[in-house]
């Protein structure tokens, strides 16, 4: 079961188990009460009917000044329960009939634990009923998904060919004419194309991203010179030196190609773009002198842009790929001053 997958079948047990036992509950602790008021009337008319020929040994009698006491009326203390009865011809005094206090709680905790027993008996029915119907409702879910990852596959399968034909009239064009700028553009463009292919099908597979020791530097390096060569009126600067991470080098040049992409893409003219280090080499940061961002808190949230080009999802990839890395990232961005985002890295 996948992360979403499970995501929704948790959410769908707990709203389904918690409104049905709430319900079921609230019903259980009526009934008890009402369980209770009856104990209460069947004490009462027990003595009500032992005052007419005091032949009862389940309760005590005695006879007492009237006073202040209502007669026909159940009182409860914390020694017994007792009711009052008149007597015949007799105006000051009357019937006292009591019942045991612990006796009393006898019969109301067993009413308690009959109660108990059947309310975990319905609860456990209920949590076997909620189990299945979540499984139930995950069908669509699950069915969907699948046919998705279905079609995602055969598009990647689908992408192979022409990728093979692009590397190899790419290697024929650098033999007939020899190295060139244009040739070494398209065979890096290509093994980008190849690396996103590798990361999508690692992501539909479930497979765990594999983390080495990389040159931080130098892989930026790599980066910047393969960006400058799209964007040649852009002017990249990598500040980088000596710092070595432990990650995922693939997602990794992910979220640094949508970065450097999106620095360049809506920068101004001839602007610059600047990675550096900062707090004792523990965040990357990447600065460019672009438009700047209005809503800085919503550019990760997926399909949001506030241009024309683009569809909105580099830095929803960007945030993905940085949580399944351990990277926390953020930034700071003013319209008509630039954007500078900052990685906390997992530096070795």
């Amino acid at each position: 079961m996948s992360k979403v997958e499970l995501e929704s079948f948790l959410k769908s047990f707990i709203l389904f188990f918690t409104s049905i036992s709430i319900l079921i509950t609230t019903i259980y602790y009526i009934a008890y009460t009402k369980e209770i008021q009856k104990l209460d009337d069947e004490v009462f008319n027990e003595m009500r009917i032992c005052s007419f020929d005091l032949k009862c040994n389940k309760y005590s009698i005695d006879f007492v000044l009237t006073k202040d006491k209502e007669l026909y009326k159940l009182y409860k203390n914390d020694k017994q329960l007792s009711v009052y009865f008149p007597i015949p011809n007799a105006t000051q005094n009357s019937i006292e009939l009591s019942y045991s206090v612990s006796r009393y709680n006898f019969d109301v905790s067993k009413i308690k634990t009959d109660s108990l027993v059947s309310l975990a008996i319905v609860l456990l029915i209920v949590f076997i009923l909620s189990i299945l119907f979540s499984l139930y409702t995950l069908y669509p879910l699950r069915n969907a998904l699948r046919l998705t990852e279905e079609f995602v596959k055969d598009i990647l399968h689908d992408f192979n060919t022409p990728l093979s034909t692009l590397r190899l009239n790419s290697s024929m064009l650098e033999k007939e004419f020899g190295e060139s700028t244009k040739i070494t553009r398209i065979k890096k463009s290509v093994q980008t194309i190849l690396n996103l292919q590798t990361n999508l099908r690692a992501y539909l597979d479930r497979s765990v991203l594999k983390k080495e020791e990389l040159d931080l530097g130098k892989l930026l390096q790599e980066r910047v010179e393969l960006m400058q060569m799209s964007y040649e009126q852009i002017q990249f600067t990598n500040r980088v030196l000596d710092v070595n991470i432990f990650t995922n080098r693939d997602a990794f040049i992910r979220i640094i190609d949508n970065l450097l992409s999106n620095a360049a893409k809506y920068n101004s003219s001839n602007g610059s773009v600047e990675l550096f280090m900062q707090d004792t080499n523990e965040i990357l940061c990447i600065k460019d002198s672009g438009k700047g961002i209005k809503e800085p808190s919503k550019v990760f949230d997926r399909f949001y842009k506030e241009q024309d080009r683009g569809i909105g999802i580099g830095l929803h990839i960007v945030k993905k790929l940085s949580n399944e890395l351990g990277i926390n990232i953020t930034l700071k961005s003013s319209v008509n001053e630039g954007s500078m985002f900052f990685l906390k890295l997992n530096s070795e």
